[in-house]
């Protein structure tokens, strides 16, 4: 049935409660995205129930309307028209959308902004460290050897001079100059100062110190150990730099400003941001050891219970400053297991939801999401299902505190954080059967709660009908992978759809099945049809191509056109997306399948037009 695109558009208007509870919107390919002044006004029940939405979630201050291909933008169009919004970026309702957030998830958000990009260098050298110091122990003459040095040098690398990658990373979240925040992240480890480790050791009237105006002193040790403060320096600078640029005239602003920049922000870090707020980072981190321990471990098992919370509740990239800053001040991580147990326990009740369950949607969508739980990625079993279900999301909470309990217990240290599940053996190498025994009673016990207490609905386990059954060819040749391995959340979630990932061999799409084209991004990087009974399907070339503005790609066809199956589409060029840095993986949805049954037909390598997914008639 086709959409009123102008009714649903002034039905969404009227939802949201006029234009003066909105901000801004935009839309990417399949949704509708917008900010409200309060989302307390909107008619959420409304929404999801205006004919051509279908799906609503409000996630870090966007709301946002699943509407699918071809009919978003059109919808997007009449809602501009009778809000009298101008059009703006994903990237602006974005910004939008962090201003609408309170003080303290602003606060929360930077520092996930601030520690997630650095995540792949700190993973790097923990698992490194841990591999070294495993092959120590094994060989002990590898432990005295020169190999053993250097890799041991490469190992601690990231750790050694980690307020410096933070000053960078905090320094683009706050808008400031990378390299000016590279400067001040130098000065506060550099080789001038004491080291902070070895300031320790030291009485405190052995330590140097400047003496500034009069009473005022500078004590000569270096910040080796500590994020916090170097995150609120460069904020500071940040902020110092902004304002000095509004401010200073442009003939001198290339001098005067990264000078005066550098020097406020040393001196006032120096003097009052390191010294205090390392002493409050100690507090915290003594209170975050304190959690893991207190009351025999009941601290960590609370942890335990509570974690998957923090993730559907978005902060739970706060716990990253307390890892990172356990790790550079003691080089382990002890709050590890408390997300290791939490995550795995969910991955397991995922599981548990999969294998009991009969109807093919949610048996494919449990299994897999299990399997990316295991391996530390949670969403999509958090948020695909067990959150759908409650029950298994409630038995993952027990099975997590069960574990963090035994980890606790064994006091165990990663070399690392970010690492989760199984691959949490690398960064524990001083207690592998410790962790072995973390995973397994979180496993043990939100298997089992879930196995007993869980019962699938009836409407998920209706009988298929072959006969009426759709079909959607590859229209690729490459490596099919499971949904959830999509390098993108977005699409890994299952958000946009069910479906599947291939890693393509050849640069060439051809149409899944006859149908007609409904949609071709103004970058060519997707593409959408309609098939037969209505059935959507959305191929989506690459992971952020986007950004490429259509270089390397030639599209075939035309929005409008009818196409066949097996017609070529699109061609692209793989060398050029990997040699932009994109991943070529390519995303076959279908984004008006909440409602169906989807079975995937094949894993593993296949050729164009073999058969990919069946959609099973009811």
């Amino acid at each position: 049935m086709a959409i009123d695109y102008a009714g649903c558009a002034r039905e969404i208007y009227e939802a949201l409660g006029g234009r003066s509870n909105l901000v801004s919107a935009a839309h990417c390919a399949t949704r509708l995205r917008l900010v409200t002044v309060d989302h307390n006004r909107v008619s959420m029940e409304k929404l999801e129930n205006t004919a051509g939405i279908q799906g609503v979630f409000h996630s870090d201050g966007q709301l946002q309307l699943i509407l699918g291909t071809g009919a978003v933008d059109k919808v997007y169009a009449e809602f501009l028209k009778i809000s009298g919004l101008s059009a703006v970026t994903k990237e602006e309702v974005k910004t939008a959308a962090a201003a609408q957030l309170p003080l303290a998830g602003r606060m929360i958000r930077a520092l996930g902004d601030v520690f997630v990009p650095i995540l792949p260098a700190i993973v790097a050298s923990g698992l490194m460290m841990g591999l070294v110091e495993t092959l120590g122990r094994i060989f002990p003459a590898f432990a005295g050897s020169d190999w053993y040095g250097l890799l041991d040098l490469i190992a601690n690398t990231a750790f050694t001079f980690l307020p410096v990658l933070t000053a960078v990373s905090a320094a683009k979240v706050f808008g400031g100059n990378l390299f000016l925040g590279a400067v001040i992240g130098m000065i506060m480890i550099h080789p001038g100062l004491v080291n902070a480790w070895a300031a320790g050791s030291m009485d405190g009237t052995d330590i140097p110190v400047w003496h500034l105006f009069g009473p005022i002193v500078i004590r000569q040790v270096g910040y080796q150990g500590h994020v916090i403060p170097v995150i609120l320096a460069v904020w500071l600078m940040c902020e110092i730099e902004r304002r000095l640029h509004r401010h200073v005239p442009e003939v001198v602003d290339l001098f005067v400003t990264p000078l005066c920049t550098v020097l406020a922000t040393a001196f006032i870090t120096l003097g009052v941001i390191g010294p205090v707020f390392s002493a409050a980072e100690g507090c915290v981190l003594d209170f975050a050891g304190w959690i893991v321990t207190v009351g025999h471990g009941m601290g960590a098992l609370v942890m335990g219970a509570v974690y998957p919370l923090t993730v559907v509740c978005g902060i739970h990239h706060m716990y990253n400053a307390i890892e990172a800053g356990m790790l550079a001040a003691e080089g382990r991580n002890i709050w590890m297991p408390i997300a290791s147990a939490a995550n795995f326990a969910q991955g397991a009740a995922c599981l548990a939801v999969g294998l009991k369950a009969k109807g093919v949607r949610t048996k494919s969508a449990a299994v897999p999401s299990s399997l990316s739980a295991a391996l530390g990625i949670t969403e999509p079993a958090v948020f695909g299902v067990n959150l759908r279900y409650g029950k298994p999301f409630l038995c993952g909470m027990a099975g997590g505190a069960a574990g963090a309990l035994i980890g606790s217990a064994f006091q165990i240290g990663a070399t690392s954080y970010g690492i989760t599940g199984i691959p949490g053996f690398l960064i524990t190498p001083d207690h592998t059967a410790q962790y072995g025994m973390v995973l397994a009673v979180s496993f043990a016990v939100s298997f089992g709660l879930t196995w007993l207490v869980w019962k699938e609905p009836e409407a998920d386990t209706h009988s298929t009908d072959q006969a009426t059954e759709r079909v959607v060819y590859a229209p690729l040749k490459g490596r099919i992978i499971p949904m959830t391995e999509i390098p993108d959340q977005t699409f890994a979630s299952g958000v946009l759809g069910y479906g599947v990932g291939i890693e393509p061999e050849t640069g060439e799409v051809t149409a899944p099945f006859d149908g007609v084209i409904t949609m071709v991004a103004d970058t060519f990087h997707m593409i959408g049809l309609t098939g037969p009974g209505g059935m959507e399907v959305l191929i989506h070339v690459g992971i952020d191509t986007v950004n490429m503005k259509g270089e390397g790609f030639e599209p075939l066809v035309s929005k409008g056109d009818p196409v066949k199956a097996g017609q070529k589409l699109l061609a692209f060029d793989i060398r050029k997306i990997r040699e932009a840095g994109y991943s070529p993986v390519t995303a076959v949805l279908l984004p008006n399948s909440s409602s169906q049954d989807i079975r995937i037909e094949k894993t593993g390598a296949t050729d164009r037009m073999e058969k990919l997914m069946t959609i099973p008639g009811r």
